[in-house]
């Protein structure tokens, strides 16, 4: 979620909605990156070793991690998202995961939180570069939709009364095909949970 409108949200100057291609909208989340949310202690306690928290936004769990003593690099294409993780004191890089990325390879944790698995519109593309990032015996923890979600990529901006975003690709993975999904990127689903609404899974490489 990329653009002025975006910042201005992390600001508190606007509202912003998604809107979808067929006309629909729904709520900009933005209290949810910038808060503590319920659910985000089940995911940092699965954390283990030198973690990397792509499209970490304003840091919360970048953060969180941190203050465990965990080793945590934040990444996040949003300049101002990044400054604001770094004003809370968490190590990050403006970065994109297709990009150079620190480490690559050596990453015990990769996190893709808060629906982040809709990177790009691609979920196999995407667990396939984080695959590249993980150590052979390291995992992702993603965050997905509840079990029954519709699988889809669609493009979707954001909106602001006349203000508009450009158009970005974005995707949904449901609980009940992250598996599915998984196995297509060289990883295999090792654990599914539920905490306070909120639906993840561990991935883990497969071995060649």
């Amino acid at each position: 979620m990329i653009g002025e409108l975006y910042e201005t949200a992390l600001a508190g100057r606007a509202r912003p909605e998604i809107e979808h291609a067929d006309g629909t909208t729904s709520p900009l989340q933005v209290d949810h990156w910038l808060h503590v949310r319920p659910g985000d202690v089940s995911i940092v306690d699965r954390c283990k070793g030198p973690t990397l928290d792509v499209g970490s936004g304003p840091g919360r769990l970048t953060v969180a991690l941190a203050e465990r003593g965990i080793p945590a690099l934040g990444i996040d294409v949003t300049p101002y998202a990044v400054s604001i993780s770094r004003a809370a004191g968490a190590l990050t890089l403006l970065r994109d995961v297709f990009g150079h990325v620190p480490g690559t390879g050596r990453w015990m944790t990769v996190l893709l939180a808060d629906g982040n698995i809709g990177i790009g519109g691609d979920p196999i593309a995407l667990l396939r570069r984080v695959r590249e990032l993980l150590t052979p015996l390291g995992q992702a923890l993603v965050e997905v939709q509840p079990p029954g979600t519709a699988q889809r990529s669609e493009q979707v901006r954001l909106r602001h009364g006349s203000q508009t975003s450009a158009w970005f690709p974005w995707a949904y993975v449901g609980a009940d095909q992250i598996a599915e999904v998984a196995v297509e990127a060289g990883l295999s689903a090792a654990e599914t949970w539920s905490a306070h609404g909120r639906w993840f899974s561990v991935l883990r490489p497969l071995k060649e």
